[in-house]
């Protein structure tokens, strides 16, 4: 398909792939509803060598869009980032358009994703964009504007992969930064050992030979760099979504488990419920790894707190002194606990996740 957009005069050429019963060029989708995914490309990289992420992600019930513009040897960062963007916004759009084969086939559920140059531009592109549930990228190089500039205005929820080996666009001067500066309550960067820039996308001349002028380190195969890194994405993209929490459970689970990468994250909230009064309290970190501050509303304190598993056991239990404190819980197992706060007058109850 090729979208206009009219603000900028400008055509966007753009391939998609949709869940179907057939194979084949424009066959009808499948039934039901399904999310969407806009996919960046990497300098002089066509969307081909993305068919690792099309074969996996489409038959999961994923829709996605590969802008096929900024091909060129001097691209334009910016435009790239606005047709992801708008790429976005217009299939949303597509919804509610009878004469084409989405009619009514679109959820509102959007991720934004990309790859080396595109991973820089898909945050161009999520730079106060309240329309996405969800930002990922991989190997995202720095952009022109700044990508890690546009991060600070980044809120949703954001998944930054990088190679700890990855010699074109080294992590120390680009996935780090850009995940230090995302301004979301949930993030998390995920280092794949002794993983390369490009490696995370198909066999392709013109990266490859980008990468033949650095040095490198590689241990990894480029179908192991695969394997790892759609064992993480699509826990991610479940939760995202699909608004499956048990996916973020099993998400958390494996990047602290696994031996295949190193991760750092920030997420200040699972899940929270307020009471009917808006008094509400938090917790932080969360997940959490040893212990958590409780932040209660002062007219609020002096309370009790009961933490209990998926089961409704209470597992651990206590009055608090103070409106803010620390509680250990070094000796629960990993999982999904609930936390519940009381005290003469309310209740307020908040899940977190060890």
């Amino acid at each position: 398909m090729a979208f206009f957009d009219e603000a900028r005069n400008r055509s966007i050429s753009t391939e998609i792939y949709y869940p179907a019963d057939e194979t084949g060029e424009n066959v009808e989708l499948a039934n039901g509803g399904f999310p969407v995914i806009v996919f960046g490309h990497g300098f002089l990289m066509a969307y081909e060598a993305y068919a690792n992420f099309w074969t996996e992600l489409v038959p999961k019930g994923y829709i996605m869009a590969f802008p096929t513009t900024e091909m060129s040897l001097s691209p334009a960062h910016e435009e790239l980032g606005a047709d992801l963007k708008f790429v976005a916004d217009e299939m949303l759009n597509l919804n509610n358009e009878e004469s084409t084969i989405f009619y009514n086939s679109i959820l509102t559920k959007t991720a934004l994703m990309g790859h080396s140059m595109g991973g820089g531009a898909s945050l161009l592109a999520s730079e106060n964009n309240a329309t996405i549930s969800t930002v990922i990228n991989f190997a995202a190089a720095e952009t022109t504007p700044s990508a890690i500039m546009a991060a600070a205005n980044i809120n949703v929820p954001a998944l930054i992969f990088s190679g700890e080996e990855d010699c074109v666009a080294p992590e120390i001067e680009n996935q780090i930064p850009m995940y230090e500066a995302i301004n979301s309550d949930c993030k998390t960067l995920v280092k794949v050992k002794n993983g390369g820039h490009c490696y995370f996308a198909d066999n392709n001349f013109a990266c490859n030979l980008g990468e033949t002028f650095c040095d490198n380190n590689f241990v990894i195969t480029r179908e192991e760099q695969h394997e790892t890194t759609f064992a993480f994405l699509n826990l991610w993209l479940d939760y995202t979504l699909n608004d499956n929490e048990n996916a973020f459970v099993e998400f958390n689970d494996a990047i602290q488990s696994s031996n295949l990468v190193n991760y750092e994250q920030t997420c200040t909230s699972l899940n929270t419920n307020e009471n009917i009064n808006n008094d509400t309290f938090a917790i932080y970190p969360n997940p959490v790894k040893n212990e958590f501050i409780i932040n209660i509303p002062e007219k609020a304190c002096n309370g009790k707190y009961t933490i209990s598993d998926l089961y409704g056991q209470v597992v651990q239990q206590n009055k608090t002194i103070n409106c803010k404190t620390s509680i250990n819980v070094s000796a629960l197992a990993k999982g999904v606990y609930i936390l519940t706060y009381s005290n003469d007058h309310k209740q307020q109850t908040t899940t977190f996740l060890k």
